[in-house]
C-alpha cells in the first residue's frame, strides 16, 4: 500500500457514514462581528452589481463562508450545506442508505479504500484501489468528499451511476449499483483456537457496547488478543477512550492540544471487562484517526505490539458546528499527542514489527506471533 499521505475528511463510506474523525463532537456556532471587508463588499456586490435579479443572498453566504474554509488550507476542515449537515448527524449510528464502500481521496481523485462486504459496492464488483471518475455522468474529480457522498447517497431502491476505473486497468466502466439500506457493524469477532480475533470497522455509537457482548465469554480460555484496525478510518473520540479501557488499566490514552496551546490529557478507567491478556494490532496506511490514538496508547504503554503498515496521520480534533440555516462547519479545533507525546498529525504510528502481508496472512502472522510468545 503507497506511503503516500493522503488527503481525508474521514469519510468511511459512500453513501456513507461521514466518519469525522476520532474527534468528532457536536456544538453551536457564535457569532463574530469581525467582518470587516466581508461586509463591505456584499453592500457594493448588492448595490452595484448589474444583474441584480440573478443575486441570491443564500447562495452568496454559501459562497462566502466555503471561500474562507478553503482559505485555511485543511484538508479536514469543510463547509457542510444543509442537507449534507444532516447526513453527517448519521455518521455514527451504524446504518445508512447508499451502495457501501469505504473511500478516502488521493491526488484530488474519489478512491476505494474498501467495499463494505455484502454491500451493493460488494455484489456490483467494486473493488480496493478503484478510482471513481463519474458519478451520474458527471466528473468526480475535485469534488469535496462530502459532496461526492451527497452524490452518491439516496434512497434505498433507487440507481446510481459510476464511472469506474479499477486497479490495474487501462479503461473505465460504467456501473449502475442500486441502492440500499446497510448496517455496518462496528465489531467483528472470533475465536481462532487460543486467540481471540477482534477486528473493529469504525468507532461508532455502538462500539463499545458491541465489544462487551464479547468480553463477557469470548476470552475464556484464550491466551492472547488479536486486535484489527485496518482500514478503520475513525469515529467518536468518547467510543475509542471507553474501548481502551478494555485493554489498558488506567491513565491517559491521548492528550489533545487546542489553539491555545493548552494540553489536556483523556484518560480511561478500567471497567468490568478489562484484560491483561497479551497482543498484536494490526495496522496498515488507511488505519486513521481514532485508531491512530488507539494504537498509539498501546504501543507508548508496551500493552501491544503494533504489526503491519505506517498509520495514516491524521492526528487532529474535528468539531461539527451548526450554523443559523442548518448548515454546517466541520473545523480543525486541536491536535492529538500520544500518552507519552508522541505527534500523530502528519506522522502516523510506526508499527514495531512492519509486515508486506496483508489479509488473512497478517492475521495468521499475529496469532504465530502469540502462540509462541
Amino acid at each position: 500500500m503507497p506511503k503516500t499521505r493522503l488527503i481525508v475528511v474521514v469519510l468511511v463510506v459512500f453513501g456513507l457514514i461521514l466518519s469525522f474523525g476520532a474527534g468528532y463532537t457536536f456544538g453551536t456556532s457564535t457569532a463574530d462581528t469581525g467582518l470587516g471587508k466581508v461586509a463591505e463588499a456584499w453592500h457594493i456586490i448588492f448595490q452595484d452589481y448589474v444583474e441584480k435579479d440573478r443575486l441570491d443572498g443564500a447562495v452568496l453566504e454559501d459562497g462566502a463562508v466555503k471561500g474562507m474554509i478553503e482559505a485555511l488550507h485543511d484538508p479536514y476542515s469543510t463547509y457542510l450545506d444543509a442537507e449534507t449537515y444532516q447526513l453527517s448527524l448519521t455518521s455514527v449510528e451504524g446504518r445508512f442508505e447508499g451502495i457501501g464502500a469505504r473511500v478516502t481521496v488521493k491526488d484530488g481523485q474519489l478512491i476505494v479504500v474498501t467495499p463494505i462486504a455484502g454491500s451493493p459496492a460488494d455484489m456490483a464488483g467494486i473493488k480496493p484501489g478503484d478510482i471513481i471518475l463519474e458519478i451520474n455522468g458527471e466528473p468526480a474529480s475535485g469534488l469535496s468528499l462530502e459532496a461526492a457522498v451527497l452524490k452518491i447517497r439516496g434512497p434505498k431502491g433507487t440507481p446510481v451511476r459510476i464511472l469506474v476505473l479499477h486497479e490495474g486497468e487501462s479503461e473505465p466502466g460504467e456501473l449502475e449499483i442500486t441502492r440500499a439500506e446497510i448496517e455496518v457493524p462496528s465489531v467483528e469477532f472470533e475465536r481462532r483456537g487460543e486467540i481471540a480475533y477482534i477486528h473493529i470497522n469504525e468507532f461508532s455509537q455502538y462500539t463499545s457496547e458491541e465489544l462487551s457482548v464479547f468480553f463477557q465469554t469470548g476470552l475464556e480460555g484464550a491466551r492472547g488478543i488479536v486486535l484489527d484496525l485496518r482500514d478503520n478510518l475513525g469515529g467518536l473520540l468518547s467510543e475509542v477512550i471507553d474501548v481502551a479501557g478494555y485493554f489498558l488499566p488506567g491513565g491517559v490514552v491521548v492528550r489533545v492540544v487546542d489553539n491555545t496551546g493548552r494540553e489536556n490529557g483523556l484518560t480511561v478507567e478500567p471497567n468490568q471487562f478489562t484484560t491483561e491478556l497479551p497482543m498484536v494490532v494490526l495496522v496498515n496506511g488507511f488505519s486513521a484517526s481514532g485508531s491512530e490514538v488507539l494504537s498509539g496508547a498501546l504501543q507508548d504503554y508496551n500493552r501491544a505490539v503494533i504489526a503491519g503498515e505506517k498509520t495514516f496521520g491524521k492526528g487532529s480534533v474535528n468539531v461539527l458546528r451548526q450554523l443559523s440555516d442548518g448548515s454546517g462547519l466541520y473545523l480543525t479545533t486541536a491536535r492529538w499527542l500520544t500518552p507519552y507525546g508522541r505527534p500523530i498529525e502528519g506522522e502516523g504510528i510506526t508499527p514495531d514489527y512492519e509486515l508486506e502481508l496483508e489479509g488473512e496472512g497478517a492475521i495468521s502472522w499475529a496469532i504465530s506471533y502469540l502462540e509462541q510468545s
